[in-house]
C-alpha cells in the first residue's frame, strides 16, 4: 500500500524522524488555517501518488493568507496526469543548503536489506543511477544485525555526504531504518533530505510504500486505506481478495504466484506485448476463484487477448482446467485466452481444456510461456 506524502510524513514522525511542521487540508479553508499553523512562509503542495507534481503547477510557495487561498483554490481539483488532486499538505518552508537522496528496500536477490545514499538529491534517483552510478552508496544489511550508527556514519562518509551533515545523515539513517523495519514498509524514501543551514537534518518528502502481509499488526493501517485511491478494477479485485495490480496494456494477466506473475508479465514485454495488469491467484486455482479473476480482467475494455499462465505444485492441473471451464461458462469473456498449463497433472487438465467442447478461437492451448506470450501478444496486436 503506497501512502500519501502527507501519511509518509506522518508515519516517518512516529519513529523520531524529523519532518517540516504542517498539516493536510481538503479545503481553501483549510489550507488557509494549516497555514496559520505551521507559520508563514509555507509550501502548498498537491497530494497525488505520482510525480511532476511542480512542473504540474502542484507545489507553490506562499507568504500569505491571500496566497495560500489563491494557490489551494488552484490546486485543489487539479489533474496531475490523471490523478485528480483531492487534499494539499502545507507546511512551513525550510531553508536549503544541501539535498540527498536516502532509502531502505529490501533486495530479495541478496535476502537482505539495502541502503541507498546519494549526495545528489532532489533529483530523480534513477537518473542519478544512469548519469553517474558512482555517486550512489549501496549497503547491504543484514536483518538479523540491522544498521548500526557506526555504519550508517561510513555509508554517509562513503556517498561524500558534506562533513558538516554526516552526524545528522546517519542519525537519520538509523531512524529512517528503524522505520523500515518496525514499520514494516517495502520502501521508505526521502528526496530530498535536507541539510538546513542551521545545520540540522529533515525530511522535505516522503515515499513510503507499506507491506501489505503485515497489515495483521498494524491495525492502525486502517486509516490509510480509507484514503487510498484505486480504479475500478483494483476495487472489484479487492472484493474477491485477489492479488491484483492495474496497469495500462492489453494482455491480460492471470498466474499462480507471484514470481510467476512478474515473469509473466516480463515475457509479455520481451516479445512486443504489454500487459493490462498483474494478478496472482496462488494456489487457489479453482473454478471460484478463476471465475472472478476473468471478471475482473474481462471489466478491462482494453483486453484483447487474456494470457493464463499456470504452473501445477500443489495446484493440480486438472483443478485448474476445471475451473477454467467452469469459469466461462460463468463469463462472457469478450478477449480470447491464451492458457499455458505445465506441472502437476498437466496433461490431465490439458485434456479436459481440449475435451470441453470451447471454441478455437476462445481458448487456445500452447505448450511454454513464451509460445503463449507470443501467442497472447499477436491476438493483442491484431495479427
Amino acid at each position: 500500500m503506497d501512502l500519501f506524502e502527507y501519511q509518509g510524513k506522518q508515519y516517518f514522525a512516529r519513529y523520531g524522524i524529523p519532518v517540516s511542521p504542517g498539516d493536510v487540508a481538503d479545503t481553501v479553508d483549510g489550507a488557509v488555517a494549516a497555514a496559520e499553523q505551521a507559520g508563514y512562509p509555507v509550501v502548498v503542495k498537491a497530494q497525488v501518488q505520482v510525480g511532476g507534481r511542480g512542473k504540474a503547477g502542484g507545489i507553490k510557495l506562499a507568504d500569505n493568507a491571500d496566497e495560500v487561498r489563491h494557490h489551494a483554490g488552484n490546486i485543489l481539483g487539479m489533474d496531475i496526469k490523471g490523478h485528480t488532486v483531492k487534499r494539499v499538505w502545507v507546511e512551513h518552508a525550510s531553508d536549503i543548503a544541501k539535498e540527498y537522496y536516502a532509502s531502505f528496500t529490501l533486495d530479495r536477490a541478496a535476502k537482505q536489506h539495502l541502503l541507498m545514499l546519494s549526495a545528489e538529491g532532489g533529483v530523480e534517483i534513477e537518473q542519478v543511477a544512469k548519469d553517474n552510478p558512482d555517486a550512489i552508496v549501496m549497503l547491504h544489511i543484514d536483518p538479523v544485525d540491522g544498521l548500526s550508527l557506526a555504519a550508517a556514519t561510513q555509508a554517509a562518509t562513503d556517498a561524500r555526504i558534506d562533513a558538516e551533515a554526516i552526524g545528522g545523515v546517519a542519525d537519520m539513517l538509523v531512524k529512517l531504518y528503524g522505520c523500515f523495519t518496525k514499520g514494516d514498509c517495502d520502501l521508505a524514501e526521502i528526496n530530498p533530505l535536507i541539510l538546513r543551514p542551521d545545520g540540522g537534518v529533515h525530511a522535505l518528502d516522503a515515499k513510503v510504500s507499506l507491506d501489505n502481509n503485515a497489515a495483521f499488526r498494524h491495525p492502525e493501517w486502517d486509516e490509510f486505506r480509507a484514503t487510498e485511491e484505486l480504479d475500478e478494477r483494483e476495487q472489484l479485485a479487492r472484493t474477491h481478495d485477489l492479488q491484483y495490480i492495474g496497469l495500462d496494456g492489453t494482455v491480460g494477466i492471470i498466474a499462480n504466484g507471484a514470481g510467476l506473475a512478474m515473469s509473466t508479465l516480463d515475457v509479455v514485454n520481451q516479445v512486443g506485448g504489454k500487459a493490462a495488469n498483474f494478478l496472482d491467484i496462488g494456489g487457489g486455482a479453482n473454478a471460484d476463484m478463476m471465475a472472478a479473476a476473468l471478471g475482473v480482467i474481462n471489466f478491462d475494455e482494453n483486453v484483447k487477448s487474456i494470457f493464463i499462465n499456470i504452473f501445477g505444485g500443489i495446484t493440480r492441473g486438472e483443478e485448474v482446467a476445471k475451473g477454467i471451464v467452469e469459469a466461462m461458462g460463468r463469463v462472457d469473456l469478450r478477449a480470447p485466452i491464451v492458457i499455458r498449463l505445465d506441472g502437476t497433472n498437466a496433461e490431465q487438465g490439458r485434456q479436459i481444456l481440449a475435451d470441453a467442447g470451447i471454441p478455437a478461437d476462445k481458448l487456445i492451448s500452447k505448450p511454454t510461456m513464451l509460445e503463449a506470450a507470443k501467442t497472447a501478444v499477436a491476438i493483442a496486436n491484431g495479427h
